[in-house]
């Protein structure tokens, strides 16, 4: 049985031009070593995520391998996430990175904007 928690569904996706306009227009940007990551709280009570990965940063190979680590990082730690769009930008830094590297940044990013394993009010204790 496949945990659901560990999965990436439609519902958990920025999918439409749209959805991305909208997301690009937000005020709350931060930036962690190789990445621009843009949100916004929304009203569906999921959290979606969207990639964007431009032909900058390599090939289709490298895009990819980043886009994949991302959305491993992404499954993993969405169920402490709070309801919000959220759109993590590529930057060409991102390419030279491991696994390891892209989650101690997105660590740091996210816990900035409150999305780390413990909550906002405790972690600022």
């Amino acid at each position: 049985m496949i945990d659901s928690a560990a999965t990436f569904p439609k519902t958990a996706r920025l999918r439409k031009r749209v959805e991305f306009l909208q997301l690009a227009s937000a005020k709350n940007k931060t930036t962690a070593r190789g990445f621009l990551i843009v949100w916004r709280e929304n009203d569906k009570q999921v959290t979606r995520l969207g990639i964007t990965a431009s032909k900058k940063i390599g090939c289709a190979v490298v895009r990819n391998r980043v886009k994949r680590y991302l959305r491993e990082f992404f499954r993993h730690n969405r169920d402490r996430m709070a309801a919000m769009d959220i759109n993590v930008i590529a930057r060409r830094e991102s390419a030279l990175m491991e696994y390891p590297d892209f989650v101690r940044e997105l660590n740091k990013a996210f816990r900035i904007i409150g999305m780390s394993p413990c909550s906002r009010a405790v972690c600022s204790l």
